[in-house]
């Protein structure tokens, strides 16, 4: 598991849904109860793709890169 998603979702709110996964995760339970529902997972490292994809999900706009394109130029534009 990558040390920034576990830290990440150990830094959200408790009760939200990554930290709900994260603290089963650092437990070593594969089993996850949130809002009502119940989810046994395969193992840890299934656990942890599921906090890598909620932490995909949540931070989806972070990743997007922005280009800009400057022209600058002597003379007379043609």
């Amino acid at each position: 598991m990558d040390p920034t998603v576990l830290a990440w979702a150990l830094a959200q709110p408790a009760g939200s849904r990554a930290a709900t996964l994260a603290a089963a995760y650092t437990g070593g339970t594969t089993r996850v109860t949130f809002d009502g529902r119940t989810v046994e997972y395969r193992g840890l490292d299934e656990l942890g793709q599921a906090l890598a994809a909620l932490h995909g999900a949540e931070n989806s706009a972070a990743r997007r890169p922005s280009v800009t394109l400057a022209r600058f130029g002597r003379g007379v534009l043609r």
